[in-house]
């Protein structure tokens, strides 16, 4: 038996770092680049090996407890959800999506590498017990998640998140053209979150009210979101990453990508993710994509992605 699971990578659309304390984030799936798990089904303890997903190595002991690998730590909830004591198989991990770039790598292989142990077993695994599972292992990644990343890359579907509510998937009535760059530059995402906790113990009004200003423009996109009013959107992205620059989450090569892309024509532009490196996203009208794309390379970014989003998922 054998077979491959996947899961897409994401872009939080508004409202990074406030979704930590409550407030809303959008996020969208981009489901033309993923991670993927080869799984087979032969009768020796799980071994899972990775091919360009950043992943190592590893041969699975049932008895480990004390595991801190995410790999490990994933097979351990996936078995356990199951009763199952033993896990004979291989998997490999291949992945297009950069890692530690604010795409949801770390969730991605989470939710692929559940996925094929669930199969290996023979078993059925529900989005929404995955995203519970998922959301264990972000804990190792970040410390202290919001949930979005996993929720987003586990049901593959834009989601309007607010940490302990019900989930809200959004109506996109209009596809939205969206143009990512990469700095290169890798950021941990579990440093920002917790420099801006930081910042929070230091200057608990101004932080406050830089992240409840991020919540309400939050909001406002939401309204433009549905309604398809994309050059709206666009305005409350740019006032989005000058609230993040003002949160310290910024960098200079991120803000050189968003004012290139702004120049060239988009919509609007920020930062997504963490920050301090990663991607930037850029609104875009469909006409323009060339013209954003050259116009974001030769302001230094590394790797372009384009994609097409709808209200069920994400296309090339």
């Amino acid at each position: 038996m054998s077979g491959q699971t996947s899961a897409p990578a994401k872009v939080i659309l508004v409202g990074e770092h406030a979704v930590v304390y409550g407030m809303p984030a959008i996020a969208l799936p981009l489901s033309q680049v993923r991670t993927y798990a080869d799984y087979q089904f032969c009768d020796h303890t799980l071994t899972v090996s990775g091919e360009n997903s950043g992943q190592p190595s590893l041969r699975w002991s049932p008895d480990d407890k004390s595991v801190r690998d995410p790999l490990a730590a994933m097979i351990h909830l996936t078995a356990q959800f199951f009763d199952a004591r033993e896990v004979c198989g291989k998997i490999v991990i291949r992945s297009d999506i950069p890692i530690a770039s604010g795409l949801g790598s770390g969730a991605a292989v989470s939710a692929a590498l559940g996925r094929a142990v669930a199969a290996i077993l023979s078993r059925e695994l529900s989005d929404y017990v995955l995203n519970e599972l998922v959301y264990e292992i972000e804990k190792l990644h970040h410390g202290t998640p919001s949930g979005i990343d996993n929720t987003v890359v586990v049901y593959e579907k834009p989601v309007y998140f607010v940490k302990d509510r019900a989930l809200e998937f959004l109506n996109i009535i209009d596809s939205l053209h969206l143009v990512v760059a990469d700095t290169g530059i890798a950021a941990l995402t579990r440093e920002t979150v917790a420099d801006v906790r930081e910042r929070y113990q230091r200057q608990p009004g101004p932080t406050r009210n830089l992240l409840e200003n991020i919540g309400m423009l939050t909001e406002q996109a939401r309204i433009h979101l549905e309604a398809g009013e994309s050059q709206q959107l666009g305005k409350l992205m740019t006032q989005n990453h000058e609230l993040l620059q003002m949160l310290g989450v910024s960098s200079a090569p991120l803000d050189c990508l968003v004012n290139a892309s702004i120049a060239a024509g988009a919509y609007g532009a920020k930062l997504s993710g963490g920050g301090r490196g990663g991607n930037v996203i850029a609104l875009v009208n469909d006409s323009i994509v060339p013209t954003v794309e050259a116009a974001l390379l030769a302001a230094g970014a590394k790797r372009i992605i384009s994609s097409s989003i709808t209200g069920k998922s994400a296309s090339a």
